[in-house]
């Protein structure tokens, strides 16, 4: 949190201002995974992994879901929307079930004004978890930068989810 201040503070904004920020949110991407894909579904050490195609812990197909959640909630919280949904669909195309760049799309819309696009993500996030609410997003991002934290609140508000 105290990175974003200080990207904030000295108006940094190359590409390095992307990185560290995407650095800053790698927790809660990493909590989220980790809710998702629980340890018991993954095969076990040494077993046959050649069922794993697209698979969330295949290695490098996990990298980069992991890195491109990371980037795009690095451009939303640098409030360039349309980056940030680009970079989540990137994340989501790699898997289709991470809750976590389906709010970051529901966010990015909401703020550029496209209500539709966000409530139909809000839909399939719902679908998915559907005990979100924003209380609950409240306490799940407890350790986010006020102003972050207000920024998805804003647009989760926007998109419609329920107050909790």
């Amino acid at each position: 949190m105290r990175a974003v201040a200080e990207i904030r503070e000295t108006q940094w904004t190359g590409p390095g201002a992307v990185l560290l920020a995407s650095w800053v949110t790698t927790a809660m991407i990493r909590r989220q995974v980790q809710r998702d894909y629980p340890r018991d579904a993954q095969p076990a050490r040494g077993g046959d992994r050649s069922h794993r195609t697209g698979a969330p812990f295949e290695p490098i197909r996990s990298v980069y879901l992991f890195y491109s959640g990371n980037i795009a909630v690095a451009h939303l919280v640098a409030r360039r929307f349309e980056q940030a949904i680009d970079w989540a669909d990137r994340a989501l195309h790699d898997q289709p079930r991470f809750v976590s760049a389906m709010r970051f799309k529901v966010v990015a819309n909401a703020h550029l004004g496209r209500l539709d696009a966000a409530r139909a993500e809000l839909c399939r996030a719902l679908a998915i978890d559907p005990k979100l609410t924003i209380a609950g997003f409240r306490e799940y991002a407890h350790y986010a930068a006020p102003e972050v934290l207000e920024l998805y609140v804003a647009g989760l508000r926007l998109a419609g989810l329920p107050e909790g």
